[in-house]
């Protein structure tokens, strides 16, 4: 019974599986080898805790995690404010960055134009993405999981290096020094800690990433959420008269979400690990790191003369459609981000606009902005990704596991009826991964800032 409600962790992950999993684990596998599997993996579980924090919020009051951001101890919304600005320009670069090195995937299988290519991978989302209910996504984000989880792990099975250097990764924790055939190479650092970094930065997705799956528990009607649609806060009333026996069927949403939320993380461990290992197995010897608008050729060609033409068309159409589904959840995503933030900042935005008009007027913004990024500025898509890595996937991602401990802490206790707060206060185990998260991701940036 339980399985056939999981979804919304599909959608999840197969938005975050992406551009850091295809571009950037893919390229860290080649110059460090397996030594950095610790690296995403820490990323992905410590991301997967705030993901999970914020859908179990939503479940208990029915709101998404932007509502939650503007509950902060203080006056003006200032978190929602700083959330919308940030994630407005962020958003430019995320979308423009996934379309871009899609299109280059799909241009490798079929030679389209990387430009027309472009276009019609970004004209598709919008059109997925449209009418703003969430069955039409996960359906085709189901899709693009399978494809994805077989053509990774077609790539494994050949490449798997053996139990003892993957548990060397794992467990080693290590950062091996850059080798000398990378040094010089276009993009690579002689700090390998800015190889390493915006990995664990764009593991499991950024920011954004997180608060979205609050809209996918949303949209598939989770607990509190059922019946109450995107761009609302929470019923203040019926929340503070909840019964002990509400509380108890809301805390059985809570465990499904436990369930989704660990599928999507072993997606995302799994296919992230595999693009780790098939960069260091098949590139690493070859002694490239594929950067820039060659990206796609260049890693189905060295797959090619490793695997022959199966392998290399499996590794291409697993990135693809990483990539697509990806771009497709962004123009999902980000418009809903956006549209609670002005909801919330700007009343008089809501009042004018129903929110499915909200939704499409931003939708339509960020596919422009899209195409200016990528199709007129050109811009580096390995750059695009590394920048998007450190600045929504690092530097906001302590503030926002410090605004769910405040949110599971101080705002949900108010919220709720004494008895319903008995009933769904937070296990200590959530606490202290939200706490880790925040002082990991903290050093992480502080590192990165330094460098």
């Amino acid at each position: 019974m339980a399985l056939a409600l999981v979804g919304p962790g599909l959608v999840w992950s197969a938005e975050y599986i992406g551009n850091g999993e295809v571009i950037l684990a893919t390229r860290t596998g080649a110059i460090l080898g397996y030594m950095v599997l610790w690296a995403p993996i820490i990323g992905i579980i410590l991301k997967a805790c705030i993901g999970v924090a914020g859908a179990r919020y939503a479940v208990c009051t029915g709101e998404g995690m932007i509502d939650m951001f503007s509950r902060m101890p203080g006056k003006g919304n200032w978190a929602v404010w700083i959330v919308l600005v940030s994630m407005f320009l962020a958003g430019s670069m995320a979308v423009g960055s996934a379309v871009s090195v899609a299109s280059i995937f799909a241009h490798s299988l079929i030679p389209l134009s990387p430009f027309l290519w472009g276009w019609i991978i970004s004209l598709f989302g919008v059109a997925v993405v449209w009418s703003g209910t969430f069955d039409i996504i996960k359906y085709i984000m189901s899709v693009f999981i399978f494809i994805i989880v077989f053509g990774v792990m077609y790539i494994t099975i050949r490449a798997f290096p053996g139990f003892a250097e993957v548990g060397k990764g794992i467990f080693g924790f290590s950062v091996p020094v850059i080798p000398q055939w990378a040094m010089g190479l276009e993009g690579v650092s002689s700090y390998p800690w800015r190889e390493v970094i915006p990995l664990v930065g764009w593991a499991a997705g950024g920011f954004a990433s997180q608060v979205w799956y609050t809209y996918w528990i949303i949209g598939a009607g989770y607990g509190m959420t059922h019946g109450r649609g995107y761009g609302k806060a929470c019923d203040g009333d019926t929340l503070k008269s909840m019964t002990p026996e509400t509380a108890e069927r809301v805390k059985g949403w809570c465990r499904i979400v436990y369930l989704d939320a660990s599928i999507a993380m072993i997606i995302g461990l799994v296919v992230t690990s595999c693009f780790l290992i098939a960069g260091a197995v098949v590139l690493q010897p070859e002694h490239i790191a594929p950067d820039g608008t060659a990206l796609a050729f260049e890693l189905s060609h060295i797959f090619g003369k490793t695997w022959g033409k199966t392998g290399a068309v499996l590794f291409i159409i697993a990135g693809w459609a990483s990539l697509t589904s990806t771009a497709i959840c962004h123009f999902a995503g980000w418009p809903r981000l956006v549209a609670d933030g002005l909801r919330i900042c700007i009343p008089a935005f809501n009042k004018k606009f129903q929110w499915s008009t909200q939704f499409r007027i931003i939708l339509t913004i960020f596919f422009f902005t899209n195409i200016i990024v990528v199709f007129t500025l050109g811009v580096n898509p390995v750059f695009l990704v590394k920048l998007s890595a450190v600045l929504e996937g690092l530097l906001f991602t302590p503030l926002q596991a410090l605004f769910l401990l405040i949110g599971l802490l101080w705002v949900l206790p108010k919220l709720l009826s004494r008895e319903a707060w008995k009933v769904l206060k937070p296990h200590w185990f959530l606490i202290i991964g939200l706490v880790t998260a925040a002082i990991v991701f903290s050093i992480f940036s502080w590192f990165q800032l330094a460098s």
